[in-house]
């Protein structure tokens, strides 16, 4: 993996465009942790308040900017400027091998409008174009169908089940290789 020095924001699709997180975020972030639905699969950190958790969450994502680990970025609509979610690359350490994962989190009133597959397959594309991976996984909750599928859509492929984060779940992955074959067509 290179260093993420090389990691960038401004990444554009044709509906969005991504910025670095920053603590005035975290009141917007706030609002998804208000979804049940929304949170069911995630870890809610220990914190019981919304804003405590979107707090640890931001500041998570500053840290993995500091230390070149990459981090998930603020999606903005090109149009309303709204912020619709989160999207971006993050290192994890799976069954103690460090890999590459496209993570993704959309604002519920967003779903179902193809905005993570988007934003998601703008980030792998990233990913190989500048290098950074041989590979680019996505750790998903064995119920979460939805993320399964935006998984699926750009690619990626089940590989196994694991057990990550005191959860179970599948990682899906699309190497560099597989990529260039679906850009081709």
């Amino acid at each position: 993996m290179k260093a993420s020095y090389t990691y960038h924001d401004g990444l554009q699709t044709d509906r969005l465009i991504t910025r670095f997180l920053t603590p005035q975020d975290i009141p917007l972030w706030a609002a998804f942790f208000k979804d049940k639905e929304a949170i069911e699969f995630l870890s809610t950190f220990g914190f019981n308040s919304n804003l405590n958790m979107s707090t640890y969450w931001i500041e998570k994502q500053l840290l993995r900017y500091k230390e070149n680990r990459y981090g998930l970025q603020a999606l903005i609509h090109k149009k309303t400027k709204a912020f619709i979610g989160q999207c971006g690359l993050i290192t994890q350490e799976i069954d103690g091998i460090l890999e590459v994962e496209v993570g993704y989190h959309i604002i519920k009133k967003y779903w179902g409008q193809g905005y993570a597959p988007e934003a998601a397959r703008c980030f792998i594309d990233y990913a190989f174009t500048n290098n950074i991976a041989s590979s680019v996984i996505s750790v998903i909750d064995i119920n979460n169908t939805k993320s399964q599928r935006v998984a699926a859509k750009n690619g990626l492929v089940k590989e196994k089940q694991t057990t990550w984060a005191y959860h179970n779940v599948y990682v899906y992955r699309i190497g560099k290789e597989q990529w260039q074959c679906k850009k081709q067509h």
